[in-house]
Formats: structure tokens, sequence, C-alpha cells
């Protein structure tokens, strides 16, 4: 909520850009729940598995416009209806997406499902000290080595055709 409301992101009256807040300009707030954007692809087909459950979701995202509600003026914050098809139309002004997340909450393990628990070990294997062969990737290579390679496979070049 305090993200949200205090985030830079609109022009002042001179026209310097990322000075004003929704708050600071007085501006209404949309708030529309929407769990697809937990997607994640299994191969072609669309896994919504991320996503809270419903009865939690809807509790959680009503206490977040009460919440909303009391940060800010209560008349300034719109919302859909959660769990209905909505047509809503908005008028995005520029080219930005600023995505915002909380804090992560403790999980119990236990809760966790398989696809859940392989994530957590692929985000645990990101973090670890570098394995000897990405060290070896990383040694700058001589140019003049016929047998120096850059580790990339395929063609990529720079230059767009027409």
């Amino acid at each position: 909520v305090r993200k949200i409301l205090n985030l830079r992101v609109f022009e002042d009256e001179s026209g310097k850009h990322w000075s004003k807040s929704v708050m600071d300009k007085q501006y209404e707030v949309l708030c529309v729940s929407q769990f697809t954007l937990q997607c994640i692809l299994k191969g072609n087909k669309p896994d919504y598995h991320m996503a809270m459950p419903t009865e939690q979701a809807e509790c959680f995202y009503n206490n977040f416009l009460e919440q909303l509600r009391k940060a800010y003026k209560p008349e300034l914050i719109k919302d859909g209806k959660f769990g209905a098809y909505m047509q809503v139309h908005i008028q995005n002004d520029g080219p930005v997406t600023i995505e915002l997340e909380s804090p992560a909450a403790t999980v119990d393990p236990k809760q966790l499902t398989k696809l859940e628990k392989q994530q957590q070990r692929k985000e645990k294997t990101r973090t670890k000290v570098p394995s000897e062969s990405s060290r070896e990737r990383n040694t700058p290579r001589n140019k003049d080595d016929p047998s120096a390679s850059s580790g990339a496979e395929g063609d990529v070049s720079s230059e767009r055709e027409p």
C-alpha cells in the first residue's frame, strides 16, 4: 500500500518526470485482482498453481483494499469484482511497467508442492559459488587462439536484416 501510494511515477507541474505520486496528484487508484499474473508455462499450457487459493486470495485482496482506503481517500480507491470476468478499459501513459513485490512470508516446507520445491532448488543453485566450468568461461580468452570459444551456440548478429 505504501509503495503504491508513494511511488513517484508522474511528472510535476513543470514537466519533470518521476516527481509526483498518486497521493501528490490526488489520482484515483484502480485495483483489479488478476490471478493470471501468477501463470507459469508448462510446455504450451498455462499453469496457475502458484496463485493463492480463491478463499485466501479474496480475503487478502479485500484486506488490501481496506488498507488502501485507510491510507488514502476512500472515494479515490476503485476496484472490480473479485473473481469476475471483467472488461477493464484503461489508458496507459508511457512504456513503463513497474512490478512491486513485498517480502516473502516464511513458508512451512510441508505445504510446498513438488514444483515449488524444484523452483526453490533452482533459486539456491543460482546463488551458489560459480562452478569450475563457469569460472573457466569467465576467464579472458585470447582472440588469436583458434580453439577459443565464446561459449555461445548459433549465429548471433547485432545487425538487423531489412
